[in-house]
């Protein structure tokens, strides 16, 4: 079995002191934009760079390296069945299994698992600046290629943009998503989600000297950055406290990916360049990505929404939805306390551990 998969799609991934892009954009551009970005340094300030000038297809990442409080949920025999016609409770996932499948045959038979990731989120999937991915999601998805496949080495990770995240699951260029992705009542007519494994909610990021208060009527007049496909942009649309969230002609020939852009880090840099006012994101990323620069802060007290992350898989694929949480069931007994202080507590504090699990039986 060979080390990856065949690619074709070009590798536009950060290096330390370099940024490489793809299509007409110069990579001069970039270095120009990674000077300018304040209080941010070496691989940080050049995968912020990159996440605006490289091409926004999937591109494949190397599958070397190593590896507000939270309330631990409900009993979960006491969830009901989360179907996406009638939505109560979209947290609840199949109950756990270890049994083969069709997809987990596929999975061994090819010898890899393939996930989508970020390379850019501090803390959660960034590259350093030797090259090698690290971070919380980056664990997990190391440990569910260990259980499936024995090794926690045997996996391509590919980066998948905010808005192609249930693309890439539904036309097979990944298994699986670990990608701090919110699970929803309009997900899960798309995707199939594990159980849990990370709560956090919406929150606002702005410059520390800014007016902003947090995600209320000091938003209004002002620029707001989110990601498409995003709950933060699903957020802003149901209440935008007068702010100018979406671009001219969004999604039209003359979208100029400005307020609503393809990757959530790209709203971070339009911030440090002044051409937003404010960010709208997950709170747990927002924090990481204060810890990166001092020049900004969340703004309010707590995040404004509840969320919860999860593993996505394709519809149908129940079998590996099942071993993901079976993974979880026993990451979440020890390891998932050892990633989280190893990669979250110092800018996340207080947590006291994950989610509990949800199961529903259909």
């Amino acid at each position: 079995m060979a080390d990856s998969m065949p690619d074709t799609a070009p590798d536009v991934t950060p290096r330390a002191g370099t940024a490489r892009t793809a299509g007409p954009r110069p990579a001069g551009r970039a270095v120009r934009l990674a000077g300018r970005l304040r209080g941010w340094g070496g691989v940080a300030g050049m995968a912020a760079a990159c996440a605006l000038t490289a091409a926004l297809t999937l591109v494949p990442l190397s599958h070397g390296g190593p590896p507000a409080a939270v309330t631990p949920g409900a009993d979960p025999a006491a969830a009901p069945p989360a179907r996406a016609d009638d939505c109560t409770s979209p947290e609840a996932s199949l109950r756990p299994s270890s049994a083969d499948g069709p997809a987990i045959e596929e999975i061994k038979q090819r010898g890899r698992l393939v996930v989508g990731v970020d390379q850019n989120s501090y803390r959660w999937g960034y590259r350093r600046a030797d090259g090698r991915l690290e971070g919380f999601d980056i664990d997990l998805a190391r440990a569910i290629a260990q259980d499936i496949l024995g090794d926690p080495e045997k996996i391509i990770f590919r980066a998948v943009p905010t808005n192609q995240r249930i693309t890439a699951l539904n036309n097979g260029t990944v298994d699986l998503v670990v990608r701090t992705m919110t699970i929803n009542c309009a997900r899960i007519k798309q995707v199939a989600f594990s159980t849990a494994y990370f709560q956090t909610g919406q929150q606002v990021l702005a410059p520390r000297q800014s007016a902003i208060t947090g995600f209320d009527e000091s938003l209004k007049g002002r620029r707001v950055c989110s990601a498409e496909g995003s709950t933060a942009y699903d957020a802003l649309a149901k209440d935008p406290h007068g702010a100018v969230f979406e671009d001219e002609d969004d999604d039209g020939p003359g979208d100029r990916n400005r307020l609503t852009v393809p990757n959530q880090l790209d709203c971070l840099v339009r911030l440090q360049l002044g051409e937003v006012d404010a960010v709208v994101t997950d709170a747990a990323l927002a924090a990481g990505q204060a810890a990166q620069d001092p020049s900004v802060e969340l703004k309010g007290d707590r995040p404004f929404t509840t969320e919860y992350y999860g593993v996505a898989a394709r519809l149908g694929r129940d079998d590996l939805v099942r071993r993901v949480n079976k993974v979880l069931e026993e990451y979440r007994s020890g390891p998932w306390t050892q990633a989280y202080a190893k990669w979250l507590k110092k800018d996340l504090p207080g947590i006291p551990g994950p989610p509990a699990p949800k199961y529903r039986d259909n």
